[in-house]
């Protein structure tokens, strides 16, 4: 294999009809998922899509969504997965930074995609998945699969771009991250390994298929064979349903989605007893999290970290290996990973000192599409990448994520990481999530903010909250401020953001 296109193929010789994707409204086979993929390659090459074109795909997690990314691959197009949450000015930044010629899309969006073809004069067509004719101007994906051209029979050069994932934006625009396809099939199957995937494994996920840990999800369970449970969006009384009507043996998710499922009041009648692991990655999770998520459950649960720039996971841990709760694990194989001194990354801090988590390897990114400059910052020249991620690490290789270098709250002149904060507070039993962020303080500079979501059936005060941190972390460290709130803001993949907490509740 040469990439990630070269899954499918495989996979269909190997397994044939034995279900690769379930969705609420389709179930496919593997070979009827190739065969559809197919479909696609061959209209793609009909309408004049070149080796190296990108073709971008803005929707929510559904099969159709699946059978358009393997399509493009095989035409030689180089996909561009597009977070579903971005604005139409968001939107239109990435594809005409990336300069996409086809954009599939879900009918909902199909008319603001052909309201921006108008400025973009690469993107020639737009296509619709969904039932039903589709608007003016819009492709049916229907129309699609129903081409009788030959698909173009392309060899991939392992070292070509893959695939362009553009990262969140908080500053500035999205910098559009290009993956080879090296780098996307060596993390599906490094990933594959360490989590022991093998085909006899139903995995449960909800996590957006633009994104890298999902894109790791699906990919790497077709490599090995195995059948994807795929849910368009998550929710926790469907996600707990779905694991017991399939057996399911994983379900991969972010912390929030923990969280959720803890608090479901279903959670106490659902069948986990087919679960033989589970992983977690996208943010820090508290330790009390995953002890009370395996205790219910019955199966470990995983802790991987990883980013857009390297193609999916950097670290997670071997299945079978002993366990180190809270630390994102060992490096992939084949990668490495090193703990940076803060103020001279040349050098590297001891260890159980925190630095910046720096990786290199073959997962590493090309670059920034167009943007050599952002690309040299992030790159050393001796293929070191920059995370942005401050880290420890033991002896043993094992990494500790401290927090986001960039989310540290400096308070009178302290260094003050809210993952730790959220670690501590997520163990109160009247905390059913939370997050910390910084709010502006006239003396100290800023102040620690702990937004809690509360526990069903439970009234914490504020007083209690900051006693309990008390308890268990410096006078330093514990937060000065407790909101309770209903929810908190997240991304498409159920992240945090911590940016938006003040402005989405100042006022409140």
């Amino acid at each position: 294999m040469n990439g990630p296109g070269d899954i499918l193929p495989a996979a269909a010789a190997r397994f044939g009809d034995k279900p690769a994707l379930v969705t609420a409204t389709r179930t496919l086979g593997y070979t009827e998922l190739d065969r559809l993929a197919d479909r696609v390659a061959a209209w793609l090459s009909g309408r004049g899509v070149r080796p190296g074109q990108p073709v971008s795909l803005y929707a929510q997690n559904r099969w159709e969504w699946v059978v358009a990314y393997h399509g493009a691959l095989r035409a030689g197009a180089v996909v561009n997965p597009v977070n579903v949450m971005l604005t139409p000015s968001e939107l239109a930044f990435v594809l005409g930074d990336c300069g996409a010629a086809v954009v599939f899309t879900s009918a909902e969006h199909a008319a603001t995609l052909v309201g921006l073809t108008r400025d973009l004069p690469e993107l020639t067509d737009v296509v619709a998945f969904g039932d039903g004719p589709a608007a003016d101007g819009v492709t049916a994906f229907d129309e699609v699969l129903a081409c009788t051209g030959d698909a173009p029979r392309i060899t991939t050069d392992p070292d070509s771009a893959s695939t362009i994932g553009y990262t969140s934006g908080t500053t500035g625009h999205p910098k559009g991250a290009v993956q080879s396809h090296r780098a996307v099939l060596t993390n599906c199957a490094a990933t594959a390994t360490m989590h022991g995937r093998t085909a006899d494994d139903v995995v449960v996920t909800a996590l957006p298929a633009p994104h890298v840990y999902g894109n790791v999800v699906i990919n790497g369970t077709f490599l090995a064979g195995g059948t994807v449970v795929l849910m368009e969006r998550f929710t926790p009384a469907e996600t707990l349903r779905l694991i017991g009507e399939h057996r399911a043996t994983l379900f991969e998710g972010v912390p929030a989605m923990y969280a959720m499922l803890l608090a479901e009041p279903t959670l106490d009648k659902a069948e986990l007893g087919s679960l033989t692991r589970c992983t977690v990655g996208g943010q820090t999770i508290p330790v009390s999290t995953i002890e009370r998520w395996e205790q219910r459950s019955g199966a470990p649960l995983i802790e991987l970290w990883g980013m857009t720039e390297i193609a999916g996971l950097g670290t997670t841990h071997a299945l079978h290996a002993p366990r180190v709760p809270g630390s994102i694990g060992v490096s992939l194989p084949g990668v490495q990973v090193r703990i940076a001194d803060l103020e001279d990354t040349t050098r590297d801090a001891p260890f159980g000192v925190p630095g910046e988590l720096m990786v290199r390897g073959p997962i590493v990114m090309l670059g920034y599409h167009g943007n050599p400059a952002a690309t040299a910052e992030a790159v050393e020249p001796d293929g070191w990448l920059h995370t942005g991620d401050v880290a420890s690490m033991t002896a043993s290789g094992h990494v500790f994520i401290v927090d986001r270098r960039k989310d540290m709250i400096i308070t009178g002149g302290y260094n003050v990481y809210p993952a730790e904060l959220e670690r501590v507070l997520a163990g109160h039993p009247a905390v059913a999530m939370v997050a910390v962020g910084p709010v502006p303080d006239p003396v100290r500079g800023e102040l620690a903010c702990a937004y809690v979501v509360r526990a069903p059936g439970s009234d914490p005060t504020a007083q209690e909250i900051i006693d309990w941190a008390g308890e268990r972390l410096a006078a330093y460290k514990r937060p000065r401020l407790v909101r309770f709130v209903d929810d908190l803001p997240t991304t498409s993949t159920g992240k945090i953001m911590r940016r938006e907490l003040i402005s989405r509740f100042d006022g409140d």
